[in-house]
């Protein structure tokens, strides 16, 4: 018998494995990966396009509004309000001050001196104190610097809740039940960090009383700690832009904007005409407005008329909050798409502008186009050349968009390239967020996390630094407590398509993913509120 190889009872292939996998990759590219891929570009493309239209069209509105519109002091009819000798303050209307607050430690006192100092007749002001705070520590101090402004003849009043029960929306809710609230007309918003100027009233009260039609005066906020770190000063350049162009453009185009949920002064009798505060989002301010907004009431957003404020100064913080900014407008979305629709009460234009510009476009469109296409779909395209990407939307659409964005912050524009990467990174948890709004998916649909305030800690600093003396510094953050594993996924799956493309590539994108792939690193090891600008 002829002797038997052992080899020839064994089929090739067992002994090539990755020339098997190579021929199955060959097999299945073409008809599957090439044309699952080139369809998602297609839709990223046409997302992108949404977008960058957005963009340019509040773009353009903008600079008409600065050029040619009138000052919102001509526009609508305004008159100050002032004592008149015969009737004292009766001119003035009551106002409800209401300061929400939640164990806030290091600002209470900061928000309390600020409402007390209010340019307005004692008698025709009622500030209300709603502390849901579970440290009973803190409840005592704060009764306390309440009890200590009330001796000086304010008329505030410190209130409390047997349980958190709707958050902030069934504080400020409860809040309007006191049986002293029925005889204020106008109530006035402001987050325990917020500290508005003394005139705020003055200047935002008179546009309410003398135009009935309008509900809301939202006024704008300024960062007393936006130069902290890089983290806050990207932070500063994404609201300054809310505020500078999207609540500017809504105000004067279609008197819609989404309410900011502080330093806002609204008509009390709009509130309870459009349902009271509910709690079945997140976004309890923006479910308010867009509620009364379909009851016909108008909105005014006066870019002037500011009130300081904090950005979250720690990484976790930043990202707690943005998961519920992304979240509850999405979630919020969903609940109230039909009610939009089917509503009689305003034009087909607003609706329109609701629905797409609003919420499809600026909550939902902006956050994952940026996270599918530039961190997902472009760096798998690396590995199949076949897909075609335009170079207009790898390059003149997100240029486009900078370059625009720099309009809020023209102090930042040095730091628009890193602003790009460090969104992009962000843009990861605001998808993930929305689409757990989109779906009411997980338990963290109705998440609320209080954003933490160093408020006495950012003026310490700031009183340390004029005074030479050390400032005090903040508890450092174990290595394990800072580590992100989502971000340095990503980091990694970046940086092995970069160094791919490097290798075998031809466009050059290997810049661009080994800068976000650094970037993904800094943010995953939690070092990026530790840079400073």
């Amino acid at each position: 018998m002829d002797q038997i190889d052992a080899r020839s009872l064994v089929p090739d292939t067992i002994g090539a494995p990755s020339s098997q996998l190579g021929q199955i990759w060959e097999l299945i590219k073409a008809p599957l990966i090439v044309a699952l891929l080139q369809f998602c570009v297609y839709v990223c493309l046409t997302m992108s396009l949404m977008l960058f239209v957005e963009r340019v069209y509040m773009g353009i509105v903008i600079v008409l509004v600065k050029l040619f519109w009138k000052r919102p002091e001509k526009r609508y009819n305004w008159e100050p309000i002032a004592e008149d000798l015969e009737c004292g303050s009766s001119n003035f209307p009551i106002v409800l001050v209401q300061i929400p607050m939640y164990n806030e430690r290091e600002v209470y006192k900061l928000s309390i001196g600020a409402a007390c100092g209010l340019s307005w007749p004692s008698d025709r002001l009622v500030i209300q104190v709603l502390d849901d705070s579970t440290d009973p520590v803190v409840k005592e101090m704060v009764e306390r610097e309440c009890e200590r402004w009330a001796a000086k003849g304010l008329n505030i009043r410190y209130q409390i809740r047997e349980n958190r029960v709707g958050y902030k929306a069934g504080a400020l809710k409860a809040g309007l039940t006191r049986s002293y609230v029925k005889d204020c007309e106008y109530v006035v918003i402001f987050d325990a960090d917020f500290q508005p100027g003394p005139d705020f009233l003055k200047r935002a009260i008179p546009f309410l009383v003398h135009n009935p039609d309008m509900a809301l005066v939202q006024g704008r906020w300024r960062f007393v700690n936006a130069d902290e770190c890089l983290m806050t000063r990207m932070q500063e350049m994404s609201l300054d832009y809310h505020f500078t162009v999207e609540q500017e453009v809504g105000s004067a185009t279609h008197a819609f904007f989404g309410f900011n949920g502080t330093a806002g002064v609204w008509r009390l009798a709009a509130i309870h005409e459009a349902g009271g505060w509910k709690d079945r989002t997140t976004v309890e301010d923006m479910d308010l407005a867009v509620r009364a907004s379909l009851r016909g009431w108008k909105f005014l957003y006066l870019g002037d008329l500011q009130a300081k404020s904090e950005l979250p100064s720690t990484f976790k913080a930043f990202r707690f909050q943005q998961h519920r900014w992304s979240c509850g407008p999405a979630n919020l979305f969903r609940k109230m798409f039909m009610e939009i629709v089917r509503n009689k009460r305003v034009n087909v234009w607003k609706k329109v502008y609701v629905i797409y510009s609003f919420f499809l476009v600026r909550k939902i469109v902006a956050h994952m186009v940026t996270c599918i296409f530039y961190c997902i779909v472009l760096p798998l395209t690396i590995y199949v050349p076949e897909v075609y990407v335009p170079i207009w939307a790898i390059v003149y659409v997100p240029c486009t968009i900078t370059v625009l964005n720099s309009v809020g912050t023209p102090r930042s524009i040095h730091l628009l390239f890193y602003w790009i990467l460090f969104e992009n990174v962000m843009s990861l948890h605001r998808t993930k967020a929305t689409l757990i709004g989109l779906l009411e998916a997980g338990g963290r649909v109705n998440e609320w996390v209080v954003t933490e305030k160093l408020g006495d800690v950012m003026k310490n600093k700031a009183s340390n630094k004029a005074s030479a003396l050390p400032a005090p510094k903040r508890p450092r953050l174990k290595i394990a407590e800072r580590i992100n594993t989502l971000e340095l996924g990503f980091a990694a799956f970046l940086f092995v398509t970069g160094v791919y493309d490097f290798i075998y590539g031809k466009y050059y994108f290997y810049v661009y993913l080994i800068l976000q792939a650094i970037t993904f690193t800094i943010v995953g090891f939690g070092y990026v509120g530790t840079i400073v600008p």
